[in-house]
């Protein structure tokens, strides 16, 4: 059978897999904030355009222009530009009829700082008693690796499908999602898409979406060396204590948050709102006169607007945290005030959709022990299912534990488990009329 001689081909490949995971990682993609010089992404993702030109496929490289990204500047900001940074869009054309199917991976990787904490250069791509270690390894070079070297099976196995099979490799995945948005501003759209994120050969249906507000609190400023009257008659109040009131109130909205039916769903956890930067204070011998303290919030598809937007629990931390703050005196009469930073909305699929069934039976078929789940975090699957209504999925190689760390690593075998059920899952979904 078919698929049988694909898997197979699939599996003589290990070698070529690993060498072309491990030759990603020699790029250096690191993901950016903006203003950040361009690194090695455009290096990289010619080194893909040609190998795949090659292969048979139609290249689209190209760098979106400044404006592209309007209509998401929330998700991605008014700041970035892509010089330097192209996308990459390599398409087989199908014969007529067929579904179509995009491979999405996203080529930058977090810091692989501290350099020094790492056993080996996090940029030397070693494989090492059947594991490849470096940034981006696991998360997910390897993925990428897996999902070109299934595509170009296919291509070369099975000839001309019926449906379009395309490789969609990205940048900007870890900060804002701006490289698939800019693809899907310029047309991309298929009947269904794969994203060869870690997921330990789970399929990820459903992720949650991201605010990232930052709540700033207002003291009065004077001598901190001198006794202090009460605030009523003129005193200093410190901000940086004040700020214990909001985290406080934080933590109760968390559990509530947990113990809430409203945050219940089938395979992601509930809301919650983490504090994770704090910067307060003006000088060493004054009472601080702010404090202002950044939180990363994960909200649930059902917490999200009519247009799958944040706008909802935006209000509701805005209602909380007045409420909450008002037990305290100096609060009460000068609440917290809270600026909103980006918007990255979440998204799902019907867990019994046909793409899920197909990649599910296809990861079976591999040998891979998996389930239908969803990601707590994110991934660009959701800006297909939002901005182009193109149902994803996410499915990979164990897995985001590995994600991040010092000596990120990914098994080569457990590549070759992906990229064959992802060239399975292609010849099923493309096949279909």
């Amino acid at each position: 059978m078919l698929a049988d001689q694909i898997a197979f081909a699939v599996a003589a490949k290990r070698d070529e897999i690993a060498d072309l995971a491990a030759d990603l990682v020699r790029f250096d993609t690191t993901a950016r904030l903006p203003g950040d010089p361009p690194r090695q992404e455009a290096a990289l993702q010619q080194m893909l355009a040609e190998r795949l030109r090659r292969a048979g496929a139609e290249i689209e490289l190209r760098e979106p222009a400044p404006g592209d990204l309007a209509r998401w500047a929330r998700q991605v900001g008014t700041e970035l530009d892509f010089v330097g940074r192209p996308q990459l869009v390599a398409r087989w054309h199908g014969s007529g009829g067929g579904r179509s199917l995009v491979l999405n991976g996203h080529i930058d990787a977090v810091s692989a700082e501290p350099i020094q904490a790492w056993s080996v250069d996090p940029f030397a791509g070693t494989i090492d008693a059947g594991r490849l270690i470096g940034r981006g390894a696991c998360d997910m070079k390897g993925g990428i690796a897996a999902m070109v070297v299934a595509a170009e099976t296919v291509a070369a196995s099975a000839g001309p499908l019926a449906g379009d099979l395309v490789i969609n490799t990205v940048t900007d995945e870890e900060s804002s999602g701006a490289g698939t948005l800019a693809c899907i501003a310029a047309g991309l759209r298929a009947d269904g898409v794969i994203v060869p994120e870690p997921t330990g050969f789970d399929v990820w249906v459903a992720c949650r979406g991201s605010l990232t507000p930052t709540i700033t609190i207002q003291g009065r400023p004077g001598h901190a060396e001198l006794t202090q009257p009460d605030w009523r008659k003129g005193g200093a109040v410190n901000a940086i204590e004040k700020l214990q009131v909001v985290l406080d109130a934080l933590a109760r909205l968390r559990e509530h948050w947990r113990t809430s039916e409203a945050q219940r769903h089938p395979y992601l956890a509930p809301g919650t709102i983490v504090p994770v930067l704090v910067d307060g204070g003006e000088w060493f011998v004054t009472y601080p006169a702010s404090c202002r303290l950044t939180c990363e919030l994960m909200y649930l598809p059902q917490g999200a607007d009519e247009r799958g937007e944040g706008t909802l629990v935006e209000a509701e931390l805005e209602q909380w945290l007045r409420e909450q703050a008002a037990a305290d005196p100096w609060l009460a009469l000068n609440p917290p005030s809270i600026g909103w930073g980006s918007d990255i909305p979440p998204a799902e699929i019907a867990a019994d959709s046909d793409l899920a069934a197909v990649t599910l039976e296809a990861a079976t078929s591999s040998g891979a022990d998996g389930r239908i789940a969803g990601f707590d975090s994110w991934h660009d699957g959701a800006s297909f299912i939002r901005a182009a209504d193109s149902p994803a999925v996410a499915f990979g190689p164990p897995s985001t534990r590995d994600a991040h760390t010092i000596d990120e690593s990914v098994s080569i075998d457990d590549l070759v488990t992906c990229a064959q059920t992802i060239a399975l899952a292609a010849i099923e979904w493309c096949s279909a009329r």
